[in-house]
């Protein structure tokens, strides 16, 4: 049944885009070919570069103390083992913590990188939509790994 049903699909959407005019982009060779996007890469790689370290940092720190833990457990009372485990273990969840604000989806990384790239990509949907308007495109899809709708003539819209 899911078969038929994309064939079905498959078949109306290529009915349907052989009526329009569209166009294929490689979008990944746009932007190599554009020096402040390859500048802003390099720059947002140095830059995660330099977090990791200091992340990775913070873990051979948790691990040292992991290990002196390790190495003096059999001497230590029970609550003084306890008071290492737990410090351990915060010292650790900072680490996350950081880690985290530096790499993840809302983290100092991602923001900087939405700062410096953000404008760039601007520019080339711009002038791709600019392009295909000029020159009656209604389809603009994009070639990469990740296939992707770039522009569409907006009297196409049937919402």
């Amino acid at each position: 049944m899911k078969r038929i049903f994309f064939i079905v699909a498959f078949a109306a959407a290529a009915c349907t885009a052989a009526a329009q005019n569209y166009m294929v982009v490689n979008s990944e060779k746009v932007y190599k070919s554009i020096d402040a996007y390859n500048k802003a890469i390099a720059e947002l790689d140095k830059l995660a570069e330099t977090y990791q370290t200091q992340v990775d940092a913070k873990f051979t720190e948790v691990e040292a103390l992991y290990n002196n833990y390790m190495n003096q457990r059999n001497s230590l009372s029970a609550v003084t083992r306890e008071a290492r485990e737990k410090a351990i273990l915060e010292r650790e969840q900072e680490a996350n913590d950081y880690q985290q604000s530096i790499f993840g989806p809302e983290g100092t990384l991602m923001k900087k990188r939405v700062e410096m790239i953000q404008p760039i990509q601007k520019k080339v949907f711009d002038a791709i939509a600019r392009y295909a308007s000029e020159n009656g495109f209604d389809l603009v899809l994009d070639a990469t790994n990740n296939p992707t709708l770039l522009y569409n003539a907006p009297a196409l819209d049937r919402t």
